[in-house]
C-alpha cells in the first residue's frame, strides 16, 4: 500500500469514528433530554398542591332525640292504706305504762270513725269532723303523785267549730265525764318515736290526708305571705 493510500484509509477511519461518535452523542443527548422531560413532568406533578381527598363517609341515619322519661307521680294512698299506717304506728309505738297503752285500733269507713282502745277507756274519733289545719304536737308527762311514767308524744287535732271530735267511754261503756269533745288526742311513746326519723312529719301528713278522704276539712294555708315576710317576734 502506498503512503497516499494509507493516509486516505486512516482519514476515512477517523471520519467514520467521528460520525459514529457524533451520532452516539446525539442519541444519548436525545435520550437524556427525554428522561429529563419526563422527570420534570413528574416533579411538576408532585409539586402541585395536594387536595385532601377523603373517601365519603356513609351518612348515619339521625337518631331520634332521647327525651328523658318523665316519672309518673306515685299514686295517692287510699283511705285503707292510710288507716293501716296510722293504726300500725299507734300500736307499734304505743306507750308501755299500763295506763295509756294503745291496745287496739279500729276504723269504721261508713262513719269515718277511728276507735282507740286503752286499758281503762275507749275513744271514738270522728275524722269527718276534724280540721286538718289545726294539728299540733307536744310532749306530755302522765306521771302523778303516786306513779312515775314515761314521757309521751301527744298529737292533738281540733274539730271544726260546732262539731264533736270524739266520744270516750269507760270500761263499762259509760260516757266519761269531763272529756273534751272538741279535739282528739293520740298518744305515742316519746322514746320509741325518736327512733324513727321524720316520724312526726309522716304521721301528720297521713292524718291530714285521712281526714280529707273521710270528709273532714282539708289543710289550707291561710297566711301565704307569712313564709316570705316573717313577722317580727315570730319564732
Amino acid at each position: 500500500m502506498s503512503v497516499a493510500t494509507a493516509r486516505r484509509y486512516r482519514a476515512g477511519r477517523y471520519t467514520a469514528c467521528f460520525c459514529a461518535a457524533a451520532l452516539l452523542t446525539g442519541l444519548c443527548g436525545c435520550s437524556m433530554q427525554g428522561v429529563r422531560d419526563e422527570m420534570n413532568k413528574l416533579t411538576a406533578l408532585t409539586e402541585q398542591p395536594k387536595e385532601s381527598v377523603q373517601p365519603a363517609r356513609p351518612t348515619k341515619a339521625a337518631k331520634p332525640a332521647n327525651h328523658a322519661k318523665v316519672a309518673e307521680p306515685a299514686p295517692e294512698p287510699t283511705q285503707q292504706e292510710l288507716v293501716e299506717y296510722v293504726r300500725g304506728k299507734l300500736l307499734g309505738l304505743s306507750p308501755g305504762d299500763g295506763f295509756n297503752d294503745n291496745i287496739d285500733v279500729r276504723f269504721d269507713p261508713s262513719s269515718s270513725t277511728l276507735t282507740v282502745i286503752q286499758p281503762e277507756s275507749r275513744c271514738d274519733h270522728f275524722l269527718n269532723s276534724l280540721d286538718a289545719n289545726n294539728l299540733s304536737w307536744d310532749v306530755f308527762d302522765p306521771s302523778d303523785a303516786h306513779n312515775s311514767r314515761e314521757e309521751l308524744l301527744r298529737l292533738t287535732i281540733t274539730s271544726v267549730s260546732g262539731k264533736t271530735a270524739r266520744a270516750c267511754f269507760d270500761k263499762k261503756g259509760q260516757p266519761e265525764e269531763g272529756t273534751s269533745t272538741n279535739r282528739i288526742r293520740l298518744l305515742f311513746s316519746l322514746a320509741k318515736s325518736e327512733q324513727f326519723s321524720g316520724f312526726k312529719g309522716n304521721m301528720a301528713k297521713a292524718l291530714r290526708k285521712l281526714i280529707v278522704l273521710s270528709g273532714g276539712t282539708p289543710e289550707k294555708d291561710i297566711f301565704p305571705d307569712s313564709h316570705s315576710k316573717p313577722v317580727k317576734g315570730d319564732k
